[in-house]
């Protein structure tokens, strides 16, 4: 009878493939004084997003974010060299928070750079693409606060989700469809906010189909 050996990877090499993540891009800002005064929005190359409004948050806000914008944020990254130059300007100008970009490479390489304000406009519009992104997910939590604690501020807080999804800036839609569900179902809602839920759902169920759609034609 034959012996078959099998030879295995140095342990070293195995610890190395298992130490391997996704592709990761975190942006945060520190602004004391301001509402919030922190903020964290994670997102690794997937599209899985978290966010936080404390830096000690164990249990932050998820998400998926569409893959063209997920694809767009490491698009902008890249051509910022994942963050490996300078992008503060340098200038006075008014503290409008200390910002992070960080980049955290599959192998674990981490590269950031840390500003108050940039004249790199590609730094300007990933700056702008990640507050998009932060005030979604605080209309999120607007809206979920409101069908917990605050029945009558439901309608207010549907129309700041309607407004980010009129002026195209509501990052996650597909995020908000079960707490529309919820709204759209339960009689305790007036009609006219079931009403508004219902319709919004609807609306974020299209946008949804369209685009799987033109990810199937590609």
């Amino acid at each position: 009878m034959r012996t078959r050996w099998i030879v295995l990877p140095p342990l070293f090499a195995l610890g190395a493939l298992f130490a391997q993540a996704a592709p990761k891009l975190t942006f945060t800002k520190s602004f004391p004084g301001s509402v919030p005064a922190y903020v964290s929005v994670e997102v690794e190359r997937s599209g899985a997003l978290q966010y936080k409004e404390s830096a000690q948050d164990d249990q932050p806000v998820t998400a998926q974010l569409p893959e063209p914008g997920t694809a767009d944020l490491f698009s902008m990254a890249e051509k910022l060299d994942y963050f490996k130059s300078r992008l503060e300007s340098g200038l006075k100008v008014a503290n409008t928070g200390k910002k992070i970009f960080r980049y955290s490479s599959d192998d674990g390489t981490v590269t950031e750079q840390t500003f108050n304000y940039s004249l790199n406009p590609i730094a300007q519009q990933l700056l702008d693409r990640f507050e998009q992104i932060a005030e979604s997910e605080r209309a999120f939590i607007d809206l979920e606060r409101a069908v917990r604690y605050d029945k009558l501020g439901v309608n207010d807080a549907l129309a700041e989700v309607e407004a980010l999804w009129l002026n195209k800036q509501l990052a996650a839609p597909q995020q908000f469809v079960p707490l529309l569900t919820r709204i759209a179902t339960h009689e305790s809602f007036m009609h006219l906010v079931r009403d508004r839920a219902a319709r919004l759902k609807e609306e974020f169920a299209k946008s949804a189909t369209v685009a799987a759609s033109a990810a199937k034609s590609e």
